[in-house]
């Protein structure tokens, strides 16, 4: 064989591996919101053009003792889940999982899950609800342009009416951001404030402004997250409510390119002729 023949051979074998769907396990099962609903939906966008195939581990409705996923058999692991805490085994497994390099992505009421985790929040970066408080880590502040630990004391996990609100990138560089525009609309959704928690090894993504106007903070609150946890990657967005706020272009890019980055640390989707604009949200059929 010469060797034009065998380059090509061998460049066709690695675009082949290259498209090679990503293996999502998505948990769920308990929840305070409507996961029945949201989960077909969350494993519809993550199976769009081929990106992955998605398996659900769907916890009982009472009682996890049994409830022990083969995370290592995923390359990323999507949570949809608030609920009891799991059994000492399954978050021993889970963190292992994560600090060994692989994915994770927390869901909106998924960064309510789990307040006395130290491991689970410190992977989420920030949470809500579930009694959290200043001891639980600082809130994100936007000061100067810059994110700061904001240590006042105060509950953790507050929104206000649901609303279109606007999102306004803060790492344009990153893989996940890279193409989206500075600034996008989303569709009728829960906009959380006041989240906190450890906050290390963070980067806020993007962020929109709580208005009191609607009942939220007065703030620039963050929303969508890229963290470490030892060789692990996380993507944590705080947005989803429920069906409305799911079925948004914006919302389903976010999450596939986030969901691609946290099992590869790459990005290779190309941003769709229909996101949102700074004007208008754009919803999925």
């Amino acid at each position: 064989m010469n060797l034009p023949v065998a380059s090509l051979i061998l460049a066709i074998l690695g675009l082949h591996a290259a498209a090679a769907p990503l293996k999502v396990l998505l948990v769920d099962g308990q929840n305070n919101h409507k996961w029945m609903e949201t989960s077909p939906e969350l494993k519809k966008i993550l199976e769009e053009n081929g990106l992955a195939t998605v398996e659900v581990a769907t916890a009982p409705a009472k009682g996890v003792d049994m409830f022990k996923p083969d995370f290592a058999a995923y390359q990323v692991v999507v949570s949809n889940y608030n609920g009891e805490p799991w059994p000492e085994a399954t978050r021993e497994a889970f963190e292992k999982y994560v600090s060994g390099g692989g994915g994770f992505v927390s869901v909106h009421a998924a960064n309510n899950s789990f307040p006395q985790w130290k491991a689970y929040n410190e992977m989420i970066g920030v949470g809500g609800w579930g009694g959290r408080n200043e001891k639980s880590g600082p809130l994100l502040r936007l000061r100067d342009g810059k994110w700061t630990a904001d240590t006042t004391a105060g509950s953790a996990g507050h929104h206000g009416q649901q609303h279109e609100f606007l999102m306004v990138t803060r790492a344009p560089e990153h893989p996940i951001m890279a193409g989206l525009p500075p600034k996008w609309m989303h569709g009728k959704d829960e906009l959380y404030d006041h989240l906190r928690g450890p906050a290390q090894n963070v980067t806020v993504l993007a962020s929109a402004f709580s208005d009191t106007a609607t009942g939220g903070s007065g703030e620039d609150e963050p929303l969508l997250f890229a963290l470490s946890y030892g060789k692990g990657r996380v993507f944590h967005t705080a947005l989803g409510h429920g069906l409305e706020a799911i079925k948004d272009v914006g919302f389903a890019t976010t999450l596939q390119r986030g969901t691609e980055w946290a099992a590869t640390g790459k990005v290779t989707q190309k941003v769709p002729a229909n996101f949102p604009t700074e004007t208008a949200a754009t919803p999925r059929p």
